[in-house]
């Protein structure tokens, strides 16, 4: 039996805003977007009790690929976790989780996924090196969005 080698990316940070305001535009996949590494971005199907509450799917095209995602947990304003049940190119995916607390000076965001790729011998050289490190950039790409966005109190629409 082969032992797959899941790798962790955790992005960290501030945002000059209240908790709830932050929380809300980051469960809000359409605001993604607004990164330059998300194309696309959409609800297909709501969840319970809210939007994006437990059960909602999210789908995304970023510019390495797409994601179907489902949101397993949603404890408003301070986390939501979700999994990726398709992508390609294909993966297997651990977890991912969104945390948010209040901190001087703004709201902590601190998202974390973990991942494997099925590629023979490889995968793990390449989850480490190149896609670990992607992840992280486009991870930090939407959280910059989020603040230039909440930090100057305005949201503008979505691309």
């Amino acid at each position: 039996m082969e032992t797959v080698t899941v790798e962790t990316v955790t992005v960290r940070r501030v945002i000059e805003a209240p908790i709830t305001e932050v929380f809300d535009w980051c469960a809000t996949t359409t605001h993604y977007t607004r990164s330059p590494y998300v194309l696309r971005a959409r609800l297909a199907r709501p969840g319970a009790g809210a939007p994006y509450g437990v059960g909602a799917v999210r789908r995304h095209t970023w510019l390495i690929g797409w994601f179907e995602e489902r949101i397993t947990a949603y404890r408003a304003p301070h986390a939501f976790d979700y999994t990726v049940d398709r992508s390609f190119p294909p993966a297997r995916h651990d977890s991912g989780r969104m945390t948010f607390q209040e901190v001087p000076g703004g709201t902590l965001v601190i998202w974390t996924t973990g991942f494997a790729l099925p590629v023979p011998v490889l995968g793990p050289v390449l989850a480490r090196r190149v896609a670990g490190p992607v992840i992280g950039h486009v991870f930090r790409g939407i959280l910059d969005a989020a603040a230039a966005d909440l930090e100057t109190g305005r949201t503008r629409p979505p691309r």
